[in-house]
């Protein structure tokens, strides 16, 4: 049984010769790679183009009959073809909001399918225009897994590449009249030819951060924000049924009342941000608040599902955790609980800066004293 589906991925525009010498090129590796679907990302002349040569002249089934390859249609859901913004598919990139169109579509293309870890990505940015390519492989950067691929296909001699008449390398020697960089007419065979396929090696952030923006252009900026935060600060996940909290690929332990404890402060942090027009959180503490505040009776009972993760949905300890805090919990007690769970984060983690940024602190204010976490709101997850 394979592993993955394997999936290829062109933008095309008028040199159909890619699609064809990259399949040949996949087939015919060490450990040969044979598509189980081909999609190509191009324009409607585009389309004409590649429906004209490889589907009416059957260049591409005879490839897969040369090659026992076995046959992949090309349909109509296969061409991929950006709208403008009268809903009309585009006929060619001319203008800065067909770039757009393009960057958005190959965007959520990529996004769909590096969403099933069924699927393995073959993606071809030999074709269609500079900035098409730019965007595919932008796009399996933000979205690519370890598995999938970048390619670019390069044919040599060059008086091969784009001959109109040369698109794969037939077993079946033949010669093709070719004009060389000298202007001169020649007949060369086409068992000269070589076709490499280039294994592009690209920075995959598929998994690293979590993107929740839906253009290419907010992807990009979200992209670049999160990594300049990754440079600042650490993430922490809170796993709440395990009972675990992961930092950096670390982990600590937390009893329940512990873990129920410092999950209030981490949903503080996320849900009462008092600065949301603020980037980063930096040396911000404007959500730090008073214990008599953050276990008030009101805010214990807005806690109750993440109480009943951590308990494993025993409704009755809730009943028994909110009938003995009924007026809330006493800062006196809070302030046990946090002295425990900062001894347990130093001892823990092993980290001096990464424990300072998870402990739970405390600004003096006026008459009080308000508690708070000093790791970024954008860096918390709880599940």
């Amino acid at each position: 049984m394979k592993n993955f589906e394997e999936i290829l991925i062109f933008v095309a525009g008028g040199s159909p010769q890619i699609i064809t010498e990259t399949i040949y090129a996949l087939a015919t590796l060490k450990k040969p790679v044979y598509p189980d679907q081909i999609y190509i990302i191009t324009t409607t002349a585009g389309r004409d183009i590649i429906r004209k040569a490889l589907i009416q002249r059957n260049i591409l089934a005879s490839l897969f009959d040369e090659y026992n390859i076995v046959p992949v249609s090309l349909k109509e859901d296969n061409f991929l073809i950006p709208r403008n913004a009268t809903g009309e598919e585009i006929d060619d990139i001319k203008t800065t909001e067909d770039n757009e169109s393009m960057a958005e579509l190959i965007t959520s293309f990529v996004r769909e399918k590096a969403s099933n870890n069924r699927l393995r990505l073959h993606c071809s940015l030999a074709g269609g225009r500079k900035t098409m390519s730019f965007y595919l492989g932008a796009a399996l950067q933000l979205f690519g897994r370890p598995w999938d691929k970048l390619y670019h296909v390069i044919v040599s001699p060059p008086e091969f590449e784009s001959h109109p008449d040369f698109f794969y390398k037939s077993k079946k020697n033949r010669f093709l009249t070719v004009i060389n960089t000298k202007g001169q007419t020649l007949s060369l065979p086409t068992d000269k030819a070589q076709i490499h396929l280039i294994d592009l090696p690209f920075i995959r952030l598929g998994k690293k951060i979590q993107l929740k923006s839906a253009s290419f252009k907010e992807l990009v900026a979200e992209s670049q924000t999160e990594i300049e935060l990754s440079l600042l600060q650490p993430e922490i996940k809170a796993k709440l049924s395990t009972r675990r909290l992961e930092v950096w690929g670390s982990f600590f332990q937390l009893t329940p009342t512990l873990l129920f404890i410092y999950t209030a402060f981490l949903k503080q942090k996320t849900h009462n941000c008092q600065c949301p027009e603020k980037k980063f959180c930096l040396d911000c503490t404007a959500c730090y608040a008073e214990t008599s505040e953050l276990f008030a009776p009101a805010k214990l009972n807005s806690l109750k599902s993440e109480f009943l993760k951590i308990i494993g949905g025993q409704e009755f300890r809730w009943t028994a955790f909110i009938s003995r805090w009924k007026a809330g919990i006493p800062t006196e007690v809070i302030r046990q609980y946090i002295s425990k769970i900062n001894r347990q984060i130093e001892s823990q983690l092993g980290d001096e800066t990464l424990a300072s940024l998870c402990k739970i602190t405390s600004q003096r204010q006026y008459a009080g004293t308000r508690y708070g976490l000093k790791i970024d709101k954008n860096k918390i997850y709880i599940d």
